[in-house]
């Protein structure tokens, strides 16, 4: 089932969006016409990812450094070793909406 997030005309290239939700908040991304959704929390140091800066299709946690690929979730550098969720988007009539229920299979 999917979830509206926010409307398309509310993200700005490379500035993460925090979208809070009952159980969980994510960072969507805007990037290269692209929107990626990702759990706002880094994995490393439980810090919201989306006052973190975006340098291509990485996300980085402003505390401690760790980057994260916002299409896997994977770290891609320290000191994060696991991996936090993302999950398909999609835009429909200028909304942003992602299933939630179902993380990407590489972020599990």
């Amino acid at each position: 089932m999917s979830t509206r997030l926010c409307a398309l005309a509310e993200l700005r290239p490379a500035q993460p969006l925090r979208v809070e939700l009952d159980e969980l908040d994510v960072a969507v991304v805007l990037v290269d016409d692209e929107v990626f959704a990702i759990e706002d929390v880094c994995s490393h140091a439980e810090v919201p990812l989306s006052v973190g800066e975006v340098a291509g299709c990485t996300i980085e946690c402003e505390l401690h450094g760790s980057r994260f690929d916002l299409r896997s979730g994977k770290p891609t550098g320290p000191p994060a070793t696991r991996p936090v969720r993302v999950f398909e988007t999609s835009v429909i009539n200028g909304e942003v909406f992602a299933d939630l229920d179902s993380p990407l299979e590489e972020s599990k």
